[in-house]
């Protein structure tokens, strides 16, 4: 790896894809994750995997945590963080962009986290639930009218973005423009795929920090009940800077459509490739509320994230340096036999389906779970009780990422018109 460090970005890139692509051809499991056609059912894989151990080390030094119980005692070590002490010591391919608290440690995070906690309180995700119901029953009216349609298209996609659009006040002439820059900045998730991606994302960003800049101009003028306006506020009153509410803008309207675009995907997906299950759902929707645990356990959105050591730690018997860096498979966890009896079976009356880690865990435990559990139980039930003979009209396809898995589309009927 000290090789690729001297080369240009571009060229780093090139010469990494080429190395890992060697490496998952000659067997190392963890490189096959970053590639066709491994990453399109990454499962087996996972499985593999945990067979090496519960902390493997992967060929190019990159060392994952695959059990449920190893990923989850990571998350909550405090001697590992987001980031290195050494901001330094992070490669420009992985870190793209400021996702506020997200990409940080505490104590920043925790200030940073706490400007943001009330708009996911009890008493706002009240309000919202009214709102997404309406919005997922007008998807519908247009989608179910024309009997076959795109899943993710008309309806996966369109929902979540309409929500957090709204609650962070972005105004509907502006929404269409938020959504492109939205979706180049959640590709950053997975890192930079070459110095042409590198570009575009970062050109996305200072688009996207350009809208929040007059948007936060517009509520300073004329203050509203949503978040761009509390943030303001915060601005204005000294704890928060402009920059930093740019980048927290910029996380909650990634993090407030990737989760849930793909949690709305893989479920419907799941669910109609196991139809006893669906059926089970269209005879009782409420038994929606635990198929978004379920979906979340066996095919999560994000699939992994990272750790630093900070600090030197054991965890689970495994000694870690200061310096060091984990992967923690969120994915291979939720599959975990010693955790979960029968993993690879998708059942959504599981009991015990909300002890996934799909949220993560610790002190980043992800804010916005609630609202992606809400949107997501509104989005199952409407679909079983207003399409009960929904099915495939074509084989879905996947995008082409390792960090988040979800659908680029899923092609259905209703089976009437």
């Amino acid at each position: 790896m000290q090789v690729l460090s001297s080369l240009r970005t571009d060229a780093r890139l090139r010469a990494f894809q080429a190395m890992t692509w060697v490496a998952a051809q000659r067997g190392d499991h963890v490189s096959r994750l970053l590639h066709h056609p491994w990453r399109a059912n990454p499962y087996p894989t996972h499985r593999r995997l945990r067979a090496q151990g519960d902390l493997v080390t992967g060929r190019f030094g990159f060392r994952t945590a695959t059990t449920h119980a190893l990923v989850q005692q990571v998350l909550r070590e405090r001697a590992l963080g987001v980031r290195p002490e050494d901001p330094g010591s992070v490669p420009a391919e992985i870190d793209l962009i400021d996702l506020s608290f997200l990409t940080r440690n505490p104590p920043e995070h925790t200030r940073l986290r706490a400007l943001a906690r009330p708009a996911f309180s009890p008493r706002h995700l009240e309000r919202y639930a009214v709102e997404i119901e309406k919005i997922a029953h007008d998807l519908l009216d247009r989608a179910l009218a024309r009997g076959r349609f795109d899943l993710m298209a008309d309806f996966a996609h369109p929902l979540p973005i309409a929500v957090i659009t709204r609650l962070l006040g972005v105004p509907d002439d502006d929404r269409a423009a938020f959504v492109e820059i939205g979706a180049a900045i959640g590709s950053s998730l997975d890192g930079a795929r070459s110095g042409r991606h590198l570009r575009r994302i970062r050109e996305a960003s200072a688009r996207l920090d350009d809208l929040f800049d007059r948007l936060m101009r517009l509520r300073r003028a004329d203050p509203r009940d949503d978040v761009v306006s509390d943030l303001t506020a915060a601005v204005d009153g000294g704890g928060l800077t402009p920059a930093e509410m740019s980048a927290m803008c910029r996380l909650l309207l990634v993090a407030g459509f990737e989760t849930t675009v793909n949690l709305i995907g893989n479920g419907t997906a799941a669910l109609l490739r196991h139809r006893d299950q669906w059926d089970l759902l269209t005879a009782d929707p409420g038994r929606a509320e635990n198929a978004v645990e379920e979906v979340l356990r066996y095919d999560p959105p994000v699939q992994m994230t990272s750790r630093w050591v900070n600090g030197d730690t054991t965890v689970m018997g495994h000694g870690l340096q200061r310096g060091g860096y984990l992967l923690c498979s969120i994915a291979s966890a939720g599959r975990d036999p010693d955790r979960f009896t029968d993993p690879d079976r998708f059942d959504i009356t599981r009991a015990d389906a909300s002890d996934h880690l799909a949220f993560s865990g610790g002190v980043h435990y992800c804010l916005g779970a609630p609202l992606a559990r809400l949107e997501g139980r509104i989005a199952l039930r409407a679909l079983a009780e207003r399409a009960p003979g929904l099915r495939p009209a074509g084989a879905p396809t996947h995008r082409p990422t390792t960090t988040l898995r979800g659908l680029a589309s899923f092609p259905v009927t209703t089976g009437e018109g």
